[in-house]
């Protein structure tokens, strides 16, 4: 009888250390994902501020006289390209400074599409409608990886929240990430004034 009670023990420990291990390296896993999203939303927004030095060069060649507007976008881009994100350690502070100067940048940018519509020949010129066309498709896709990273944060926090996965998340500091939030006011049309 001893012998079996033994062996029980020892099958429950060993069941207790591979879920343990199971369950620690499935958030690993998920953690890395949500830094991989991370990474592609940065990806994307790097994209846009680097299209933006060509933007605002194809403007300005037709619009010399509306340097406040491209100093605007100039400064909202050298601000949004100073604040970095370590996705392992974001906070919810964090991660709305971001989006605050990358909303600053989008406004400037807003403005500067204003300024090309007053030029006729700047909206046929070939360079310029390529851009456009890139900054409208770079705006898509950093929607597309803002939605990719909340979807992985998601699945990462539902995890580490969930019980008795939750005991493991809290011995090896696994922490809730945070969200990609709209904007305060962003469910109202932007005004662009000069």
């Amino acid at each position: 009888m001893k012998k079996s009670a033994t062996w029980l023990i020892i099958i429950a420990v060993a069941g207790l250390v591979l879920w343990v291990v199971k369950s620690y390296n499935n958030m690993v896993q998920l953690e890395e994902q949500v830094e991989t999203a991370w990474g592609q939303v940065e990806n994307q927004y790097q994209r846009r501020i680097d299209l933006i030095p060509n933007l605002v060069a194809t403007v300005k060649g037709y619009a010399s006289h509306e340097k406040e507007t491209f100093e605007s976008v100039i400064a909202a881009r050298a601000k949004a390209t100073q604040i970095t994100i370590d996705p392992s350690n974001a906070t919810p502070e964090q991660l709305a400074a971001f989006q605050n100067a990358q909303g600053e940048l989008g406004q400037a940018l807003g403005r500067l599409m204003a300024v090309a519509e007053s030029y006729p020949e700047l909206k046929a010129n070939e360079n310029f409608l390529q851009l456009q066309s890139q900054l409208e498709g770079t705006e898509n896709r950093i929607s597309v990886a803002r939605d990719s990273f909340n979807e992985t944060a998601r699945l990462f926090n539902t995890t580490v929240r969930r019980f008795p996965a939750n005991i493991i998340a809290n011995i090896f500091g696994f922490e809730k990430k945070p969200y990609f939030e709209a904007e305060e006011g962003a469910n109202k049309a932007p005004k662009i004034e000069f």
